[in-house]
């Protein structure tokens, strides 16, 4: 069944659906009145609706069930991620997005090779917010992950909830790998936050603030990752342990 999202500001009565979402209705899939579509409005409510306009200009559906959505995991996952070149960040934020992100805060780093203006930060923010947007559709996710404006190092770590779990892959970390950090926790119901530096790694000025900050530094293994790849690779693990990635979650079997 064909999925959409809308603002709860859409939801009354009846649920109005706008923008782009009306011609892909109406022109590319051909819907028609009583035909019955899913939406979510993104605050984890998911509604069953059947078409009751399919006009070019708006499209309504009223509501026929309304119920939770199954789809988000139960762990909140952030990714730090240091702001890469070229087209790599696009990869990253829907990758992530799939697999289970919860909120994206892309970091300036001292490393960091690409420099951007405060207006090519804002542009390139819209486009990844595009980008997450289509990814939790085609996922079918109910939630589409928070992109954060651009921000410093220190900044974006103290944006993190109290009592977060902060994770930093550090390439320089040679005895205690993420596998072992898994063996000393049963479950962890904070938020997990995923340090992951750009191209030229994190430098020693930011492991020595991420550590008093509290980040566990560890390997994820003996090949040097790229940094699109280090993260997806973690959070992968991360999901796999601690969220719904593989089908269970901590205390099911």
């Amino acid at each position: 069944m064909h999925r959409f999202f809308v603002s709860p500001a859409q939801i009354g009565n009846l649920i109005t659906i706008t923008g782009s979402d009306v011609n892909h209705i109406t022109r590319v899939l051909r819907l028609k009145t009583g035909d019955e579509i899913i939406v979510a409005d993104g605050t984890g409510w998911e509604y069953l609706a059947e078409l009751t306009v399919t006009d070019p200009e708006r499209v309504e559906a009223v509501i026929k069930e309304k119920f939770l959505s199954h789809q988000e995991p139960p762990l909140d996952v952030y990714l730090l991620q240091g702001l890469t070149k070229g087209e790599k960040m696009d990869l990253i934020i829907q990758k992530c997005t799939e697999i289970g992100i919860k909120k994206i805060i892309p970091v300036q780093m001292e490393r960091t090779v690409l420099k951007l203006t405060e207006e090519k930060a804002e542009k390139r923010r819209e486009r990844w917010k595009r980008i997450s947007f289509e990814a939790a559709k085609q996922c079918q996710r109910s939630k589409v992950p928070e992109i954060m404006p651009v921000c410093e190092f220190s900044e974006a770590i103290n944006q993190l909830p109290q009592a977060t779990v902060i994770i930093m892959p550090w390439e320089e970390e040679k005895g205690y790998g993420l596998k072992q950090f898994f063996k000393t926790v049963s479950s962890i119901t904070a938020p997990v936050a995923l340090i992951i530096g750009p191209e030229g790694g994190i430098s020693p000025k930011e492991e020595a603030y991420a550590a008093q900050q509290g980040a566990v530094k560890v390997s994820l293994g003996p090949r040097i990752l790229r940094t699109e790849t280090a993260g997806l690779v973690a959070l992968t693990i991360i999901m796999y342990e601690l969220g719904d990635l593989g089908g269970n979650t901590i205390g099911q079997s």
